[in-house]
C-alpha cells in the first residue's frame, strides 16, 4: 500500500475535476483512489482514466461517496452546495480531510459545515489560488488605510456557465474589504444595481458580476475616491491554479485537528 495520501475528487467529469485528476497525478504527492459522480452518470463502474480518454489507471468511478470515502484521507470537492453539505457529514464520519470549493453556499449549508467540521478537518474557501488569497489580505490592508470616503466597488467576471453570483472569490474580497472597515458585510452590501437607484450611500461596498466566453476568472476591487482610483487585480488564466492549491489543502490538512480552516492558514498568511 502507498504511503501517499488517497484523494477522492468529486464531480469527476466536470471541468475541474478533470483539472484534478490530471494535477494530482501528476504531482507525485498524493494518489486518487476513486472518482465520485452522481447516480445515473454514464461514467459509474468504469476506469477513470478510460472515461477520459486514456490508459486505465485502476480507479473506479463510483456514485458510492460512503464506500469512496472510507478508503480515502482527503475529499476534493467542486459540486454544487446540496451536495457538498452531504460530503461534509460523510467525510467527517471517515475522518478525511475534506476540500471545499463550492461556492453559493448559503447560511443553513455553513452551518451543516461547520458541524462536520468538529469532527474532522475542512478547507473552505471561495478561491484555492495563491495570487487571489495575496489579494485579499491587500484588500483588507488597503481598506483599513482608507476611510469610507473611498468607495468600493468588486467587479468579476467568469464564463458563461458560472450559476452563482457574486462570485465566492468576490465576497471573499468583499469580506475582506468590510473587515478592513470594522463592518460587517451584510451591512454594506450593494449588488444587482438597475434603474434609478439614487446616490451611492457612504461606506458601501458593491458588487458587479460580468459573465460570458470561457473567462476563467477575473476580479479588480476598486477604491475610488474624489480625483483618484487605487486598482487591485488579480487575472485567472488557467484553472490549474485552482486544483493545486486544493491538492496543497488537502496535504497540508493530514493530521490537523478538526476543525475549519481557509486558504490563509494554508498559506501561512
Amino acid at each position: 500500500m502507498s504511503e501517499l495520501p488517497g484523494l477522492v475528487i468529486t464531480g469527476v467529469s466536470g471541468r475541474m475535476g478533470r483539472m484534478l485528476v490530471r494535477i494530482v497525478g501528476e504531482s507525485g504527492k498524493a494518489r486518487l483512489v476513486a472518482g465520485l459522480e452522481r447516480e445515473g452518470h454514464p461514467w459509474i463502474g468504469r476506469d477513470l482514466g478510460e472515461c477520459l480518454g486514456g490508459p486505465a489507471l485502476g480507479v473506479p468511478v463510483t456514485d458510492d461517496p460512503v464506500g469512496a470515502f472510507a478508503g480515502a484521507q482527503g475529499v476534493i470537492d467542486f459540486t454544487t452546495p446540496a451536495a457538498t453539505v452531504e460530503f461534509a457529514a460523510l467525510a467527517a464520519q471517515a475522518r478525511a480531510v475534506h476540500v471545499i470549493g463550492t461556492t453559493g453556499l448559503d447560511p443553513d449549508d455553513l452551518a451543516r459545515i461547520a458541524a462536520a467540521a468538529r469532527h474532522a478537518v475542512i478547507v473552505r474557501a471561495g478561491n484555492m489560488s495563491l495570487g487571489v488569497n495575496l489579494l485579499v489580505r491587500l484588500t483588507q490592508k488597503v481598506a483599513q488605510a482608507l476611510d469610507a470616503d473611498w468607495d468600493v466597488e468588486i467587479v468579476e467576471a467568469h464564463h458563461r456557465m458560472k450559476v452563482d453570483a457574486p462570485s465566492g472569490t468576490a465576497l471573499m474580497l468583499g469580506e475582506a474589504a468590510a473587515l478592513g472597515r470594522g463592518v460587517t458585510l451584510d451591512e454594506a452590501r450593494v449588488s444587482g444595481r438597475d434603474g434609478v437607484t439614487g446616490a451611492r450611500e457612504r461606506g458601501t461596498i458593491g458588487f458587479s458580476a460580468i459573465r460570458g466566453g470561457d473567462m476563467v476568472g477575473e476580479h479588480d476591487v476598486i477604491f475610488a475616491a474624489d480625483g483618484e482610483r487605487v486598482v487591485l487585480r488579480h487575472i485567472a488564466t488557467d484553472r490549474a491554479i485552482f486544483a493545486r492549491g486544493a491538492l496543497r489543502a488537502a496535504l497540508w490538512g493530514q493530521g490537523r485537528k478538526p476543525g475549519q480552516y481557509d486558504m490563509m492558514d494554508v498559506l501561512g498568511l
